[in-house]
């Protein structure tokens, strides 16, 4: 027998040369005569608890109750009940004897009573915590005694003990014993061990060893006893030393009193049930109870009770102690989050307790559920999570951001929710820092680029201020390609006053970054086209950032003029009198609801509803300061409409510059597609600097005649068309019928004009008529074109000076300009 006791015992182990775990430091208290060590795994090493039990010889009776407990304690599993892990015994040497020791190997526990001392509780507290005590211990109880049948027999404070996430267990199973009612008439002892229960914590019917009345008794008899016995020394913070104490009441809570005598009854069938003491005991109705029992069967409730407890919670968690809270709900909370049984509303919850915790916990312990959580698919729990990024983003490590968090993030952009896209947008302000340049050139980049041609104008003005905030985490090859065009191209040309201010203020915050050639001939001319935007906070942005680019150039032009060529070839932070600050973001106009805002311009009535404000404007002294405006209604300007941006909705454009097109190669991130504004040296007149921004309805054309060109007048080249209009000579005041001819804005005006008035052939070739300078081109003449004079004393002697002559009848118009030149008019 003791044999086969010794096989059980061992099981798990051999002897401490095969002993799995390293011995630690013990307890103060313990069981009997167990000793309780702290302890590690040599495989991993996570912490545990080790029990031993040693004897000076396998057969003393100490050792026999041991193997008993060890026994018990394998094959009997609950969740309040003491989770067994490993178990062993050994001849251990002390000093020229051998003792032979049992090892119990279970979960990580402490003793309740030095629990206690270092929870330090009072008051409400400590009750509620108290309460849920005996509630797990009053369910391990009436599972043994209701369930299984078996009687502990021993249920005191020092068979309890604590996990670390504070839940109470039960152990020191040494007298466990069935329960044997069907041998009514037998006087032989029904708990073997009963000598190891200390007196005070019999009732009298084990004192007197009376076992017919045992038999005959319910099976929780002696275990309501036990639990009457642990109440009083949990209150009376004393260990109980005479069963007489068990009649000072003063310390049992009121609400507790009626249960507590009826677990002390004289009569062992009077005796309540464990089960009912959970069930019917006001004492246990308290808010920790409550919330513990609700969260441990949460997967059960429906998402009304669900939403509705999480919207309580943080009310609740200030409320409760707030080492139960850490160690206890927020494991509970976080194992519901990432098995999807808790709503969205729990992250909150989770944020704000592990806000409680230090930095290292924090990562220990939360971080791992939110990584996991960016995983989900529940849009609820996305936006919750970017909602709310900037209180663990930082906690984040590099390599977890770029490998686990950002390609799940990234699935926002190209969401169709605008709500959730602008939330996606936002939160790279946290992420981007912690990205590698392989993730930002190759994806992250190409994301915001379609983003500046969303449909929401708050997204695409957010997206430029968030590549302003970012430009620092881009490699130099990558801001060349990018910036310029995403400012210029884009952010310039959209027709929301707030995305225009937006490009303004990111061009000038990211200055330093920009050469002095691509000031003087991207950024200026497009940025001073803006000081007569309709928007008047446009205009105020568009002059400060001239004034600081202008800034540039002087200091540039001094550094030149000193000879210093070295240093002038660097603009930004050393040229530049200050530099800008970060952005801020503008107020979306995007409400939780995912209501948009207007595609186009903002119309006055929603202005109100749709207010941006930005942050960080440059101001005349070129400093940061804070700025914040309403949309207004639609520019005048012939801005290039988003709509026409998105024909291209993969790039920025390509930069006409070789040096940056040779180091950047074929590595594209989006812009590379738009077609930029031209990067030439622009024309000395202001006219021309705003024909080619704005691009032009064209200009009607007025030919002018040409005394080198007799035949065919040379029709001007569009962009000549302003200069020559404007100074095109008056119509002869000889000729009969021209002088109310007045040019006409389109060429298919002139031709109705023209045909309806025109004149008759010429009788005579005596008073040539003289046609005016600004006269259209020959299709209009061949209206009204005269036939060959009678005379050949006047020979068209230039015409082989023109580009090309027809071989066709001469027009009148060529005639007379022939005559024209031949008098030396």
């Amino acid at each position: 027998m003791f044999k086969f006791l010794k096989e059980v015992v061992a099981g798990s182990g051999s002897g401490l040369k095969d002993f799995p775990y390293t011995i630690g430091e013990p307890y103060a208290s313990a069981w009997g005569s167990w000793t309780h060590h702290r302890g590690t795994s040599k495989d991993d090493g996570s912490p545990v608890s080790i029990f031993s039990l040693s004897g000076s010889n396998p057969q003393d009776r100490h050792l026999v109750a041991g193997r008993n407990g060890v026994k018990r304690l394998r094959t009997v599993r609950h969740p309040n009940i003491l989770s067994f892990l490993h178990s062993t015994e050994a001849e251990v040497p002390d000093g020229p004897a051998m003792k032979h020791t049992i090892y119990i190997v279970t979960e990580p526990v402490t003793p309740l009573s030095e629990k206690l001392k270092e929870l330090n509780l009072g008051g409400t507290q400590r009750d509620e915590y108290f309460a849920w005590g005996l509630h797990q211990i009053s369910k391990a109880v009436s599972f043994l005694n209701n369930d299984c049948k078996l009687v502990h027999g021993n249920v005191c404070v020092t068979s309890v003990v604590v996990t670390q996430t504070l839940d109470w267990k039960l152990h020191a199973f040494d007298v466990l014993s069935e329960f044997d009612a069907n041998n009514e008439a037998s006087n032989s002892p029904m708990l073997q061990f009963e000598w190891l229960v200390g007196t005070q914590y019999k009732p009298m019917e084990l004192t007197k060893s009376d076992w017919v009345s045992i038999r005959k008794s319910p099976p929780w008899a002696i275990d309501s006893w036990g639990l009457g016995c642990l109440i009083y020394e949990l209150f009376s913070g004393a260990k109980l030393t005479r069963t007489e104490d068990l009649r000072n009441t003063a310390s049992i809570p009121k609400s507790l009193l009626p249960d507590y005598q009826r677990l002390l009854s004289s009569a062992p069938s009077r005796r309540m049930n464990p089960s009912k003491l959970i069930d019917n005991s006001e004492f246990f109705q308290n808010k920790l109870v409550e919330t513990i029992q609700f969260m441990e069967v949460l997967n059960l409730k429906d998402s009304v009770e669900k939403d509705s407890f999480f919207r309580k919670l943080p009310n609740i968690a200030e409320q409760l102690p707030r080492e139960i809270v850490l160690k206890k709900l927020l494991p509970v909370l976080a194992s519901a989050l990432e098995f999807g049984s808790a709503a969205a509303p729990a992250l909150v919850v989770l944020l704000k307790m592990g806000s409680w915790l230090p930095a290292d916990q924090f990562s220990a312990k939360v971080l791992p559920t939110i990584v996991k959580l960016f995983a989900s698919n529940d849009r609820a729990i996305r936006v919750s999570l970017l909602q709310h990024i900037d209180q663990f983003g930082e906690s984040l490590t590099a390599q977890t951001v770029d490998e686990q968090v950002f390609p799940h993030v990234a699935t926002g952009f190209s969401d169709t929710s605008a709500f959730l896209r602008e939330l996606t947008l936002k939160s790279m302000l946290v992420l981007a820092p912690k990205l590698s340049q392989r993730t930002i050139s190759g994806s992250l980049l190409k994301y915001l680029s379609k983003l500046q041609v969303d449909e929401e104008p708050a997204i695409r003005t957010n997206t430029t201020i968030l590549l302003g905030n970012i430009a620092n985490y881009m490699n130099d090859g990558t801001r060349k390609r990018v910036l310029i065009n995403a400012f210029t191209v884009r952010a310039l040309r959209d027709t929301f006053p707030p995305a225009r201010a937006a490009g303004i203020m990111a061009l000038s915050v990211t200055s330093s970054y920009y050469e002095m050639t691509e000031i003087a001939t991207r950024i200026l001319p497009n940025v001073v086209v803006l000081t007569f935007d309709p928007d008047s906070d446009v205009r105020t942005k568009a002059f400060q950032a001239t004034d600081q680019f202008l800034q540039i150039a002087k200091q540039h032009h001094e550094k030149l003029t000193m000879g210093d060529n070295s240093a002038a070839e660097a603009t930004g932070i050393q040229l530049k009198p200050g530099n800008a600050g970060l952005l801020g973001w503008a107020m979306s106009s995007l409400t939780q609801k995912g209501k948009g805002s207007d595609h186009g311009p903002v119309s006055s009535a929603n202005a109100s509803n749709s207010q941006i404000s930005a942050t960080s404007s440059v101001t005349s002294d070129n400093r940061s300061s804070t700025v914040a405006y309403a949309p207004s209604t639609s520019s005048s300007l012939d801005q290039t409409a988003p709509a026409s941006a998105r024909s291209s909705v993969d790039g920025w454009g390509e930069i006409e510059n070789d040096n940056t097109q040779e180091e950047n190669g074929s590595d594209n991130e989006g812009w590379d597609d738009v077609d930029p504004f031209d990067e030439k040296p622009p024309p000395s007149l202001l006219s021309n600097i705003q024909a080619a921004q704005k691009r032009p309805v064209a200009q009607p054309k007025q030919p002018v005649s040409n005394s080198s060109r007799l035949n065919q007048p040379k029709v001007p080249k569009p962009e000549e068309d302003p200069l020559w209009g404007s100074i095109a000579a008056p119509a002869p005041k000889n000729a009969s019928k021209s002088s109310d001819i007045k040019p006409s804005t389109s060429h298919n005006d002139d031709d109705d004009l023209w045909g309806s008035i025109a004149a008759p052939p010429p009788k005579s070739a005596g008073k040539p008529l003289k046609p005016p300078q600004a006269a259209n081109s020959d299709d209009l003449w061949g209206a009204i074109a005269a036939p060959p004079p009678s005379t050949k004393a006047r020979p068209l002697a230039s015409s082989g000076r023109g580009r090309g002559t027809k071989p066709a009848q001469p027009k009148l118009g060529a005639q007379r300009i022939g005559r024209t030149s031949s008098t030396g008019m």
